[in-house]
């Protein structure tokens, strides 16, 4: 095999060269729309030629607060000078306070800090495995966790065991056991599933990968008494739709529920790094020992550092109550347009799917003409759009972007 011995490479200054270097070199595990991002600040993006676009996705709600949010970066600079690892076989200066203000603002009382989504979840499937064999006296290796389907909580191997999206499980098996799959919306369906091998009942409050798809005004309640009664861990993924996209803290608490575990993620790295956080009772969390789960990176004192600048900002309430004015702004704006182009309008907050009528264009091909009026947005489920802006957008900008999309689809 041939290998190169000059690794510089100048930034592109084209769209079309950058995308070629990215097809030459990286795998292609993703579709990105043909735009090239070089800057961001607030709620927009400049390319590599100049172009600026209002962001209308916010990074999956990793971008929350925008891009380079002051705070946010002033946080890291202020780190970056001190020190940004030490691995977990230290002790370092920002992970008990990170930890103790995460604990207090989400209300609960143990902190396991990650990095990825995808990682806090398989953390809080190991933490509810080990609290069953050890606490409610499952059989060894028997103990099962009940889903629901059309989630999206990663693409790890585990993770995919219980997709229901066959392109994210085609040829990744054999897969891991252990998993019960039942309707999303369905809490019927969840408590037939229960046996006493069950240590817990995983769901997303808000199905984003599905289409942003809100559950049934009684699901999370009747989850909740039904583990309850059943002696049932309730562990909900919050990573997309917790720290104030839909204009809770927690996306749980418009249901008025408590779970048991909370993953976290995404823009509890305020779109600068990676950081997520397995959050819940002492009691369940406390199972874990020395030696039994880690991770180099996992609450390093940059991660911890950002994260408890991210803590700040979700202390004052003020992204909660943009989500929520906003957020009615955009479902208000949004909703004109069925019977348009548009068959439905689901979401919570400034949180939206946007569903395309039947003989209309794909939602990829939305995407595109979005894109070339100056929006970025991204389809998911091939027929809804995805809109989730940052929520230091303004009413002036959510307006822009819900204009351009009436332009595609509310007016063909």
């Amino acid at each position: 095999m041939a290998v190169t011995t000059d690794h510089a490479h100048a930034p592109a200054r084209s769209t079309s060269e950058a995308i070629a270097l990215d097809e030459r070199w990286s795998t292609h595990n993703y579709h990105p729309l043909p735009v090239v991002i070089a800057h961001g600040e607030g709620a927009w993006v400049t390319d590599v030629e100049g172009r600026r676009y209002l962001d209308f996705l916010a990074g999956y709600s990793a971008l929350n607060f925008g891009h380079r949010h002051p705070d946010l970066v002033a946080a890291a600079v202020d780190q970056l000078g001190r020190v940004t690892l030490t691995s977990r076989a230290f002790h370092h200066d920002q992970l008990g306070p990170f930890c103790a203000e995460l604990a207090e603002l989400t209300g609960t009382e143990l902190v396991l800090p990650m990095n990825s989504g995808a990682e806090a979840v398989e953390s809080a499937i190991k933490v509810a495995r080990k609290w069953a064999y050890q606490v409610k006296g499952v059989p060894a290796d028997t103990a099962e966790i009940v889903v629901a389907g059309s989630n999206f909580h990663g693409r790890t191997t585990t993770i995919v065991s219980f997709s229901t999206d066959e392109v994210a499980r085609a040829d990744f098996g054999p897969f891991t056991p252990g998993f019960v799959i039942t309707p999303y919306g369905d809490a019927a369906a969840v408590e037939r599933a229960i046996t006493p091998r069950t240590a817990a009942v995983l769901v997303e409050p808000v199905q984003g990968e599905s289409g942003v798809v809100v559950p049934p005004p009684d699901y999370l309640r009747t989850l909740r008494r039904v583990c309850d009664e059943h002696g049932v861990l309730l562990v909900i993924d919050e990573i997309q739709s917790g720290l104030a996209r839909t204009g809770e803290l927690l996306a749980s608490a418009h249901d008025g529920v408590r779970a048991d575990l909370y993953t976290l993620g995404k823009a509890l790295g305020g779109g600068l790094l990676p950081l997520s956080a397995v959050v819940g009772r002492r009691d369940v969390l406390g199972v874990l020992r020395p030696g039994e789960h880690g991770s180099t990176f996992g609450g390093n004192p940059l991660a911890c550092a950002v994260g408890r600048a991210v803590v700040r900002l979700l202390s004052t309430g003020e992204f909660q109550r943009r989500a929520v004015e906003l957020g009615g702004r955009l479902h208000s704006r949004l909703g004109e347009l069925v019977g348009h182009g548009v068959t439905e309008v689901r979401g919570r907050g400034l949180w939206a799917g946007v569903e395309i009528a039947p003989g209309g264009p794909t939602g990829r091909q939305v995407s595109e003409e979005l894109a070339r009026r100056g929006v970025l947005c991204k389809e998911t489920q091939s027929t809804t759009l995805r809109v989730a802006p940052p929520l230091v957008i303004t009413e002036a900008e959510l307006d822009r972007g819900v204009e351009a999309i009436a332009e595609v689809l509310g007016r063909r």
